[in-house]
């Protein structure tokens, strides 16, 4: 490449607007053009210093992008758009997924080859994961069904796991969870996917150091079959809460929208006893066929999750049975921010946030932008 000369770019940086002049380089042959210096200091095809272009990715995943473009002009005296703020953030997503990706990728290489298994120096380690619907633009619904009355969809399942470790009882002796241990995946994406991501992370956080490895799901099939997949050799827990809510909706069919379910199921479903809990609510079903089969789903549920349902001897050894971890998160790392009123989300836009809020949530995201820096 020859020199043409030096070009003048402005600049945005944390510190005000600065005149750049640096030299552009060109091919004779194919008339390729190159500015060395923009590739050294990051800012190829931007106006944005990395400096500002991080605070424009994390400000844009916390808060609307018009709420965080007033709150960088307030806080650090930037004027950008929101819309600049949303197209740095849908940017930055997708290179944090990329670093979790080759991260991911290094770490499966590695369990694979590494035969030796560790000390265990962690006395109990929890992997947990659900979902909740991510509102979506209407032709990325095409052709899925969902849970309108028409059987149309309006949102996409993201998938949301955490991992975190446990530190003894409190005086109580109900289970506690260490400080600052929880840490965040999720994206849209299928169950494989995710199955393998929500491992990588349990790798990564030492799953193969710890004494104990427990699974706290909601009993969901694609749930287990991940659970069977990457954590065969561990405890799997069925969250309790979705076993009291479905006593509820089987009172509610026997007996109508305002009943409770009775004492005694509630009592046999802590004290795990799911067979005697399924013959003494199964032996009455409602008046219409279709409550008839509702009703069969829900003692279903019971049966295939029964093993995953032993309280009693899971409170006995002080474990946690309830998955309030990954359901919290659920709510603060998608909902707070991807579930807001009147929001439709590409699904491309969507996971860059989600990757966006997992990496700061799980407090990676400096660690990142140190990564990334050339």
């Amino acid at each position: 490449m020859n020199s043409k000369g030096r070009r003048i770019k402005q600049l945005l940086t944390v510190l005000g607007q600065v005149s750049f002049a640096r030299s552009r380089y060109q091919c004779e042959g194919c008339f390729q053009t190159r500015f060395p210096e923009d590739e050294r200091l990051d800012i190829v095809q931007t106006s944005y210093s990395p400096g500002v272009r991080r605070l424009m990715a994390r400000a844009g995943s916390q808060t609307q992008f018009e709420q965080a473009a007033r709150d960088l002009l307030c806080y650090a005296g930037l004027e950008v758009s929101a819309r600049e703020i949303e197209r740095v953030a849908e940017e930055v997503g997708p290179e944090v997924e990329e670093w979790l990706g080759q991260e991911q990728s290094r770490l499966l290489e590695s369990c694979a080859r590494t035969q030796l298994r560790p000390t265990k120096t962690i006395p109990k380690f929890y992997a947990s994961f659900d979902g909740t619907g991510v509102p979506v633009r209407p032709e990325e619904l095409a052709g899925r069904r969902g849970k309108q009355a028409d059987r149309s969809a309006r949102t996409r399942e993201a998938k949301l796991g955490c991992i975190f470790t446990q530190v003894g009882v409190d005086r109580e002796g109900r289970p506690q969870r260490e400080h600052d241990s929880t840490t965040y995946v999720g994206a849209i994406e299928s169950s494989e996917l995710f199955g393998w991501r929500i491992y990588a992370e349990a790798v990564r956080r030492g799953v193969e150091q710890a004494r104990q490895v427990i699974v706290l799901t909601d009993g969901a099939r694609y749930n287990r079959t991940i659970a069977r997949t990457h954590f065969s050799q561990a405890t799997h827990i069925v969250d309790l809460f979705h076993g009291f809510e479905h006593l509820s909706l089987m009172a509610q069919l026997l007996w109508g929208p305002e009943a409770k379910a009775p004492k005694p199921w509630r009592e046999l479903l802590e004290a795990g006893e799911i067979a005697a809990l399924v013959r003494k609510a199964g032996r009455k079903l409602p008046p219409t066929a279709a409550g008839q089969e509702a009703l069969r789903k829900a003692l279903n549920y019971f049966e295939e999750n029964a093993p995953q349902m032993r309280y009693g001897e899971f409170r006995k050894r002080k474990l946690f049975v309830g998955s309030g971890v990954v359901e919290a998160g659920c709510r603060t790392v998608i909902g707070q921010r991807l579930k807001q009123s009147g929001m439709r989300w590409s699904v491309r836009g969507a996971n860059a946030i989600i990757a966006l809020r997992c990496c700061l949530m799980s407090g990676r995201f400096e660690d990142f932008w140190a990564a990334r820096t050339p």
